[in-house]
């Protein structure tokens, strides 16, 4: 019941229910884009290999997030995140001048800033919660709006396919920049006062080394901000084996499908629950039970069934997001405001830059070994992530006295 008032507090909010939309109309057309951008390469290339560059043209920014989150701290956040949006519709409708493989490079270009202009976007939003939400809601929030970006996962890649299917590649980019449009008139909507950042005097450089030293310096912070880094490095190195595991159950490469689907169904139910248990349990422990599921869920996927299997991708959707709720919602209680979008920044690129190293390391690894070997190792080495996450676990008091300490410096 009590996680039932507290989320129907977060959509009540006028601010944070149009937040709320904005994040999901935006990510309903992301969703979209990611899945026909991969098929549309290749059927222009007809490569198994170049649909990568994909995402490789997306996620490489990351990269460069503590850099360029310290652009989310330089000016006001809503009018930076409008200017945001409107970029990337005005850039998304120059696809549809992708129409043969020489076109190719336009299409990784747009990708490339898509990325960039995501970075700073996601540091910029992160650090407008702690304007838009009351400090005792941002873990509901937080959950929410996971599970939105994961329900979109479910249904946004079968509109982006269809209507890839029946149009083609310019259609898709067209539906997206219109998603960007409407989450830019969400957000002018915001009724929230920002006063205008005060900079510090340093150059960018300085600007930048301030995020990464208040983050990594932070005995609350980093713990959880290394034991996510860990898990998803661990996670995607389990990902790689999910079409050997498929075939061993003796099914098509088209069950992963399923899997998939289950899995993001099991984090649509972690992003409802996940506020409340926050606050029960504190951020630690709450990330180490997630991590703790999410190792039993990959060790299980070792055994050659279709009810584990399923059952194993249901735990894993709802263990792994537990360990990034936390992580980012202590990042937003604990560091000040005027820090806020380059230590979110930083944190994202501690945490999903291993994701990427995982798939590459993970595809490798599988080439040598078996999935009945790598996934019972796999799932250890998630246990001992969390392990080391809640040897030192804060009770929830002491988490909730510090974060206003922190927050609020004297």
């Amino acid at each position: 019941m009590t996680t039932y008032w507290k989320l129907l507090r977060v959509l009540r909010d006028r601010d944070a229910g149009l937040y709320l939309t904005g994040l999901s109309v935006s990510a309903f057309g992301t969703s979209s884009l990611s899945l026909a951008a991969g098929v549309w390469v290749r059927d222009l290339t007809g490569s198994d290999t170049l649909p990568a560059l994909c995402m490789l043209a997306a996620w490489a920014p990351t990269l460069a997030g503590p850099a360029l989150g310290t652009i989310a701290d330089r000016v006001r956040r809503v009018p930076l995140l409008i200017a945001l949006n409107l970029t990337l519709a005005a850039a998304l409708p120059a696809l549809l001048a992708v129409r043969s493989a020489d076109g190719l490079w336009l299409l990784f270009t747009v990708l490339f800033l898509y990325g960039t202009v995501g970075v700073v976007a996601e540091a910029a939003e992160s650090a407008l919660v702690t304007a838009v939400v009351a400090a005792d809601l941002r873990g509901d929030f937080n959950g929410l709006r996971m599970s939105v970006t994961e329900g979109m996962k479910l249904v946004a890649p079968l509109t982006g396919a269809g209507l890839y299917a029946a149009f083609g590649g310019p259609a898709v980019a067209c539906l997206d920049a219109a998603t960007f449009v409407l989450a830019c008139g969400l957000c002018a909507l915001l009724r929230v006062r920002e006063e205008r950042p005060v900079r510090s005097g340093g150059g960018w450089r300085q600007e930048t080394a301030e995020g990464v030293r208040h983050l990594w310096g932070h005995p609350g912070l980093r713990p959880l901000v290394r034991a996510g880094g860990a898990t998803m490095l661990l996670a995607s190195l389990s990902s790689t084996t999910v079409y050997a595991v498929v075939d061993r159950l003796g099914h098509s490469p088209a069950y992963t499908g399923v899997l998939y689907a289950v899995q993001g169904a099991g984090s649509v139910a972690a992003g409802l629950v996940s506020g409340s248990a926050l606050h029960r349990l504190g951020a630690r422990r709450f990330g180490a039970a997630g991590i703790a599921l999410t190792a039993l869920a990959v060790a299980a996927r070792a055994v050659p069934s279709d009810a584990v299997a399923l059952a194993s991708s249901a735990a894993i959707g709802l263990g792994l997001p537990c360990v990034l709720v936390a992580a980012f919602t202590a990042v937003q209680q604990q560091t000040p405001g005027p820090l806020l979008g380059r230590v979110t920044a930083t944190a994202n690129t501690l945490v999903f830059t291993p994701n990427v190293i995982g798939l590459g390391a993970g595809a490798g690894l599988l080439a040598i070994a078996s999935p009945g070997l790598l996934l019972p190792l796999y799932g250890l080495a998630l246990l001992g992530t969390a392990a080391s996450l809640v040897q030192r676990a804060d009770s929830p008091a002491r988490t909730a006295a510090r974060s206003e300490s922190d927050a609020n410096p004297a």
